[in-house]
Parts: structure tokens; C-alpha cells; sequence
């Protein structure tokens, strides 16, 4: 399984662009890939996805940096050194998304399948399993990632996001939903709620 996340300038992707990408592969969580890149000519930018991903107008359009297309082509590349290519996260039809939308722009081949394991819906499984209350908003689910982290014993993202911590973070959750133990060494200082562990 690939855990991926990835950052852009808005939430549409096909009008938005894709700016960073990262992942691991779950089953040797060494091997993990990490790319920042323009936006395309013509992206629209929400000045509040940028604020969310870390980024400012210069960075975005900074012509040192990677295409959209590059990126793309390195991650399917990385994508074959692993050796299941089932994507997952928190919310990764919204990676897919970006990631599908940015290779046919260019006319690239996507060999992923359409679906996905979501961490959320995991996640949202162990709380109904044990009889917890599910955080809702607004009559929805407000199980977002850091709740999950919170949930699990890991610490909360405190200031932007980035797609390769992102994804060692959701890689680390689901690890811990799924099986009760730690997955990454940098984590194994924070301990498993005993909530979370399998017996």
C-alpha cells in the first residue's frame, strides 16, 4: 500500500494545481518519496490553500522548481519500487484526484485503480467499535486528521502542512488503527493509547 498526500493551490482538481507530493510505501516505510513543483500556467491559487500548504506566491511560481508533470512521472517511477499500489490516507480520493487529473492533462498513462483505503473511515469504524461519540460539525463527521492523531497518541500538526509529514503521520495512524502497533521509529516515543492496541 502507497500512504500519499499532497499539497495544491485549492481543493479542484482541474483547476487547481498540484504542488507537492508525498508518500511511503506501508510495507518498507523506508522507502518514501518526496517533490515540490510549480503550479501549471494558468492554476487557480486560493490564497487559503497556500496558507494550509506552506507556500507563498513566489514558491508556486518559482520556474527552478519541478512541472506538475515532472512530479508525476517521478512518482509513478517511485510508485513501481514498491509492492502494492493501493493508495491510502486521509481522504485520498483527494490525492488520487490530483495526482489522476495532473497525469491525463499531460497525457500520461494512470495504471492506479480508482479505489482507495481511507484512514477516516477506519478510524470512524474503531470509534462506533468502541462505543465512542463520533466529533461532528455541522451534522458531519469532523474526524480530520489531527482528531485521528489525537485518537491514536501522536501529537497534532501545528503549523502548515507538508505532504511527506502528512503521509508518515496518516502511515503512522493507520498503523496503529490496523494493527495496534507503531510503524516508524520516529514515532515509537509516543505511546499507543491502550484504546488503540490490539490484543
Amino acid at each position: 500500500m502507497i500512504i500519499v498526500d499532497v499539497e495544491s493551490t485549492g481543493v479542484d482538481a482541474k483547476l487547481n494545481s498540484l504542488l507537492s507530493v508525498g508518500a511511503l510505501d506501508f510495507d518498507n516505510p523506508e522507502n518514501q518519496f518526496y517533490m515540490e513543483c510549480r503550479a501549471f500556467e494558468g492554476a487557480h491559487v486560493e490564497k487559503e490553500a497556500l496558507v494550509v500548504a506552506g507556500f507563498n506566491e513566489i514558491q508556486i511560481h518559482d520556474q527552478t522548481k519541478k512541472t506538475d508533470r515532472e512530479v508525476v512521472i517521478a512518482f509513478l517511477a517511485w510508485m513501481k519500487t514498491c509492492k502494492e499500489w493501493t493508495l491510502v490516507g486521509q481522504n485520498p480520493s483527494f490525492d488520487r484526484d490530483f495526482l489522476e487529473k495532473t497525469a491525463h492533462r499531460y497525457h500520461i498513462d494512470w495504471p492506479l485503480a480508482h479505489r482507495t483505503i481511507d484512514l477516516h473511515s477506519i478510524a470512524y469504524f474503531e470509534l462506533l467499535k468502541a462505543g465512542k461519540e463520533i466529533p461532528r460539525k455541522n451534522n458531519h463527521t469532523a474526524l480530520n486528521l489531527d482528531r485521528i492523531l489525537e485518537q491514536v497518541g501522536l501529537p497534532t500538526r501545528t503549523k502548515s502542512h507538508n505532504a511527506l509529514d502528512d503521509s508518515k503521520l496518516e502511515a503512522e495512524a493507520f498503523s496503529r488503527l490496523l494493527n495496534g502497533k507503531g510503524l516508524l521509529t520516529q514515532y515509537s516515543h509516543f505511546p499507543i493509547p491502550s484504546n488503540a492496541k490490539k490484543s
